[in-house]
């Protein structure tokens, strides 16, 4: 089988997401802002579910003064910036020497002067160094990964740096997630063919050693109508968010408080 994935002349925007009827106007808006604030943000999600198409969305809040390098794969994003600047991994020759890796991307990304670090998708121990870079002065860096819900994201990004070489105790990995992670957008293919962003959910901190998180929005199953279509509607939990200082930092505090709750 061959899989083609043809992009847009049209670069899809969350407002056109919106539109589609993949979040509401308050998700919207608030990713809007987290993404203009420099929030540090996963997004999480099965196969085909939109994981791309949501960080190319996100990428247009990105300042156009702004320094952005990401890292793939295989070449799907496709930033608007002027200082963007592209780097894809290479598989070893026929002999299995040459092969340049995620994780030898990222350690080689922080040595040029990034503002943001984007990843198409974390599969390793690659995640700690992208971690340390969201500590460590690079805010509103960006990734996604394959999981079926937030809690099960902070879960599959703990594993995948305990079953690397970084000899770090669970409880100080952990840590290092709920210090660096902001939000995780959680989005989902339903069973009719629709997708729909199903969740946004903060990363407070730690609690003992527990990673505690917080729902801003979540997408409620109602019905399913006669012709098959999934109907839900997105709700707010109306929590103040734990981010809102980022969100003040850049003049969004009321805007984003208004759309959260």
């Amino acid at each position: 089988a061959i899989s083609i994935r043809k992009f847009s002349e049209k670069p899809i925007t969350l407002d056109m997401l919106k539109e589609f009827g993949s979040m509401s106007e308050k998700m919207c808006t608030a990713l809007k802002i987290a993404g203009a604030s420099r929030m540090n943000i996963v997004i999480s999600g099965g196969t085909g579910s939109g994981k791309t198409t949501m960080l190319n969305a996100l990428s247009k809040m990105i300042d156009p003064g702004e320094r952005v390098l990401t890292i793939e794969d295989a070449a799907e994003l496709r930033l608007q910036q002027p200082h963007w600047l592209p780097l894809e991994t290479r598989p070893p020759n026929l002999e299995g020497q040459g092969a340049i890796t995620i994780g030898d991307l990222v350690k080689n990304a922080l040595r040029m002067r990034p503002d943001r670090i984007i990843l198409g998708e974390i599969r390793g121990a690659e995640c700690f160094d992208l971690l340390a870079a969201m500590n460590t002065g690079h805010d509103g860096s960006m990734c996604t990964l394959h999981a079926n819900s937030p809690r099960e994201c902070l879960g599959r990004m703990e594993n995948m740096i305990l079953m690397g070489d970084i000899k770090i105790p669970k409880e100080a990995i952990s840590r290092q997630i709920a210090e660096s992670v902001d939000l995780i957008v959680q989005v989902k293919r339903l069973r009719d063919g629709s997708r729909r962003t199903t969740n946004i959910t903060e990363v407070i901190g730690m609690e003992g050693d527990v990673i505690v998180t917080q729902e801003l929005f979540k997408f409620e199953y109602l019905d399913e109508s006669d012709d098959g279509k999934i109907l839900g509607e997105f709700r707010s939990s109306g929590l103040r968010p734990y981010t809102l200082e980022k969100a003040r930092q850049y003049g969004f505090d009321q805007a984003y408080l208004e759309a959260c709750l």
